[in-house]
């Protein structure tokens, strides 16, 4: 067992909890950090010696950073200079950083996600980020559409096997997908659909909320959609449809087990018109095959009326095995399992919105 540190980044602030190897409790920190900015990415770096948090921070009078800690969040490190900063030549300003990813094949790489959609790389562990210009510049994206929550770069995947090859999720224009290291982009929407459009399967323009790639195989994603939760076999060239047995395909978070195969978690939304928990039931969903079945996971959750609503990056787990899975949602609500999602307890209510949880075992 291991000690495990939970973050929670809220609209108005960034909280953190923390469990100890051996116990049962889990203790929040008395104020949250970072008072009154929206937190809209978090990643916990445990690839070094010492652990590092980051931290997308958005102030509304100075606007986006990121910062960092590299004491678990007692103190925290602001760079001098911008670390996330369009060039003036883009004629572009950033609006937020929405995605913070460690590389998996790269240990000083870090990865972040903004909006407008662009894609920037670290190779001091996200101390200073230079822009990847191939993907700014793709010949598609004057035809990309800025979706319900504005134009984001919200999903980045690295694969583990090959530092070249990198999956990006926006909305909307769908997924994209470099092997040559980001210097040439290609869509990779192949089966995933867009009913929001006259061509429901166009090359790019899906509106892709959530990416999570298996535990076990590489080469297998899952994806949720704006309605539709699919599975590729082979990194994202081809989707299939998995949604079948979900009380509603419509979702933003979805999460691959971080050890067991075949393995993926959703939470089901009523509709696009009805953002708020399908059947009006708070209950994650788990696939222990690949999509062919789906079952509902409720214990220890509430059973009457729910209406909180868990966005696209508001579920994570924190590698362990058990696998603790964790998500938050816009009620305020935190609630964990350490049993791969089997039980459930509430850690956490009456917070600001929940943006997004990242959670990792430290020590």
């Amino acid at each position: 067992m291991a000690d495990l540190i939970l973050t929670v980044g809220t609209r108005k602030g960034l909280f953190i909890g923390r469990k100890r190897s051996g116990t049962d409790t889990w203790r929040f920190d008395e104020r949250p950090y970072f008072n009154a900015q929206a937190i809209y990415s978090v990643a916990i770096d445990t690839r070094g010696d010492t652990p590092r948090i980051l931290v997308g921070g958005d102030s509304s009078h100075f606007g986006p950073s990121v910062f960092h800690s590299d004491d678990l969040g007692r103190t925290w490190t602001e760079p001098a200079k911008a670390a996330v900063k369009f060039p003036k030549d883009t004629d572009a300003s950033l609006e937020r950083v929405w995605q913070l990813h460690p590389a998996t094949a790269e240990p000083d790489v870090v990865y972040a996600g903004t909006e407008p959609a662009a894609l920037y790389k670290s190779q001091d562990r996200g101390e200073t980020f230079e822009l990847v210009r191939p993907l700014w510049e793709h010949p598609t994206r004057g035809e990309w559409v800025p979706g319900g929550g504005g134009e984001g770069l919200h999903t980045v995947l690295t694969d583990p096997r090959d530092p070249d090859a990198v999956t990006v999720a926006v909305s909307t224009a769908g997924v994209f997908r470099t092997l040559d290291g980001g210097r040439s982009w290609a869509p990779s929407n192949s089966g995933v659909s867009a009913v929001f459009l006259p061509d429901p399967n166009p090359e790019f323009g899906q509106c892709v909320h959530k990416v999570a790639r298996d535990a076990a195989d590489p080469d297998r994603l899952y994806l949720q959609n704006h309605w539709g939760v699919f599975r590729s076999d082979d990194t994202g060239a081809h989707w299939s449809d998995i949604g079948e047995g979900l009380p509603s395909d419509f979702g933003f978070a979805v999460v691959a087990h971080p050890h067991r195969a075949d393995t993926a978690y959703v939470f089901p939304i009523n509709a696009d018109i009805d953002r708020v928990p399908a059947d009006r039931r708070c209950r994650v969903y788990r696939t222990g095959d690949a999509g062919k079945s789906w079952e509902p996971l409720s214990a220890g959750l509430p059973s009457g009326d729910h209406y909180g609503t868990v966005l696209r990056d508001a579920m994570w787990s924190d590698g362990q095995d058990p696998a603790g899975i964790y998500f938050g949602n816009r009620n305020g609500e935190v609630y964990a399992s350490a049993d791969d999602g089997d039980s459930w307890q509430e850690l956490a209510s009456h917070l600001p919105d929940v943006l997004c949880v990242r959670a990792a075992a430290i020590g």
